[in-house]
C-alpha cells in the first residue's frame, strides 16, 4: 500500500524529527542555506508567473516547485522543522535544548541563503544595479511594500494580522512537510506536498522564509521599507505565527490524535522516500 496509515505516519514523524534534531550544526546551516536559495528561486518563479498571468491563484500553481525540491533532497527548512522536531519532543525523543539549537540554526541558515539569492536576483534584475527594475523586479518592490507598510500603518492590529497570517500559513506549510511522509512513492510525495503549499500561496498568507527573500530583495530594488520596519512589522510577527501554527495545529494536533498509536511501518523509511 502506498499510503501510510496514521499510526505509521506518527512513527515516521517521530523518527524524522529525531533525526533532524541530531544533525550536526554544519549540516543544518549548509542545508538551511540551500533551502533559503530554493525558496528565493521559487518565489521569483511565482512572481514571474504573476506578472505574465496577472492572477494570484493561477500563479500559485508554480510556487510549490521549490518546496518539493528541497524536501526531496532532504534539506532543512525552518517552517517544516518547527512541526517535526516539536513532535519528536512530545514523543520524548528530543530534549528542549536540542529543539532550540536545531530551530535557531536552521533559521540562521535559511536567512543567509535567502539574503544571498536576494542579492543575486537584484543584481540580475538591474544589470548589477545600473538599470531600473524590470516588470518582475517592480512587482517584487510592490510585494515588499505590501508585506510591511499596511501592517505598520495599522499598528498593533497590523502586527496581530501578520501574526495570524503567519500562523495559518505554517499550518499548511508544516502539513506539506508531514504529507511528504504519507506516501512511499516519489510521485505520491510530490502530489501530497503540492496541495497545502499551493493553498497557502493562493490565499496570500505569510511565510517567514519567503519573506527573508522577497522583502530584502524589494529593499535592494527600491521599496520604501527599512530593515527595521521589515523585522518589526513582518519578520518577527510572521515567524512567531509560523511557530504557533506548526506547533499547535500540526505537531500537537497530530500528536494528540495519533501519537500514542505510533507503530513503525514495515517498509523502512529510507525505502519509503525512494
Amino acid at each position: 500500500m502506498d499510503w501510510l496509515q496514521p499510526s505509521a505516519l506518527a512513527a515516521a514523524m517521530t523518527e524524522t524529527g529525531t533525526k533532524k534534531a541530531n544533525l550536526s550544526a554544519k549540516t543544518i546551516l549548509v542545508t538551511g542555506m540551500l533551502s533559503g536559495l530554493f525558496l528565493g528561486f521559487t518565489t521569483t518563479l511565482f512572481v514571474s508567473a504573476l506578472v505574465a498571468i496577472g492572477n494570484i491563484p493561477v500563479a500559485a500553481l508554480f510556487f510549490p516547485i521549490g518546496f518539493i525540491m528541497l524536501v526531496l533532497l532532504g534539506l532543512e527548512l525552518f517552517t517544516g522543522n518547527v512541526a517535526m522536531i516539536p513532535y519528536a519532543a512530545m514523543a520524548g525523543r528530543v530534549t528542549g535544548g536540542q529543539l532550540v539549537r536545531s530551530i535557531v540554526l536552521v533559521y540562521i541558515g535559511n536567512l543567509v541563503g535567502s539574503l544571498i539569492y536576494a542579492l543575486i536576483f537584484a543584481a540580475i534584475d538591474t544589470k548589477f544595479f545600473t538599470d531600473a527594475p524590470d516588470p518582475i523586479g517592480a512587482k517584487i518592490v510592490a510585494i515588499a511594500g505590501l508585506k510591511v507598510l499596511p501592517y505598520m500603518k495599522a499598528g498593533a492590529a497590523g502586527w496581530g494580522t501578520a501574526f495570524l497570517k503567519g500562523m495559518i500559513c505554517n499550518w499548511m506549510v508544516s502539513l506539506g512537510a508531514v504529507m511528504a511522509l504519507v506516501s512511499r512513492s516519489t510521485i505520491g510525495k510530490i502530489f501530497a506536498m503540492y496541495l497545502p503549499i499551493m493553498a497557502f500561496v493562493a490565499q496570500g498568507f505569510e511565510h517567514s522564509i519567503v519573506n527573508m527573500f522577497v522583502i530584502p530583495c524589494g529593499i535592494l530594488l527600491g521599496a520604501p521599507v527599512t530593515v527595521g520596519q521589515w523585522w518589526m512589522w513582518n519578520e518577527i510577527p510572521v515567524t512567531l505565527g509560523n511557530i504557533v501554527g506548526a506547533v499547535v495545529f500540526t505537531a500537537a494536533g497530530l500528536y494528540i490524535a495519533f501519537g500514542k498509536t505510533a507503530k513503525a511501518d514495515p517498509t523502512p523509511l529510507a525505502m519509503a522516500a525512494e
